[in-house]
């Protein structure tokens, strides 16, 4: 298991988005990226959480940044969760959760004394040259889609 920081290049990679269609890192070249990692679709913290960058979604047009949403269920199940919210932007299906690792984000947890592997609520602010540029760990859901937007705006101002 790796981990990112901030500086470094993402390495490219390729997964499924909610319409089963390939999704690659380089097919956002030259544009910031918000990919955000989250445990589960329908879940009460994940929903809030795409609820609040689907509603913030008009502002991130703004600076070109594209919003990525990534966690470990299927094609089908992000189809759904999409389609219940309608939520504007691509949800990719990690099942594997290699790119959870790629990122550092896959780690070991506890929820009412019981251990267990899953995604580290996280997200990673990717520059448009595909460096890291931030990174907001163990991201807790209220006010955190306002800290990316003015992260994004100081990357913008660089």
């Amino acid at each position: 298991m790796s981990s990112m920081k901030v500086g470094d290049k993402v390495p490219d990679f390729t997964t499924l988005d909610d319409s089963g269609h390939p999704v690659s890192l380089s097919d956002f070249k030259g544009k910031s990226v918000v990919l955000y990692f989250y445990p589960k679709d329908d879940t009460s913290g994940c929903t809030k959480e795409a609820c609040d960058f689907r509603d913030a979604f008009p502002r991130f047009g703004k600076t070109d940044a594209e919003v990525i949403g990534v966690s470990p269920d299927s094609v089908e199940s992000h189809r759904k969760f999409k389609e219940k919210y309608e939520l504007p932007f691509k949800l990719l299906a990690d099942e594997g959760h290699k790119l959870a690792d790629k990122f550092g984000v896959w780690k070991e947890k506890s929820m009412y004394g019981r251990q267990f592997m899953g995604i580290e609520r996280t997200t990673v602010l990717i520059d448009p040259n595909g460096r890291v540029a931030r990174i907001f760990p163990k991201v807790r859901v209220p006010g955190h889609v306002e800290e990316v937007e003015t992260a994004l705006r100081e990357l913008d101002r660089k």
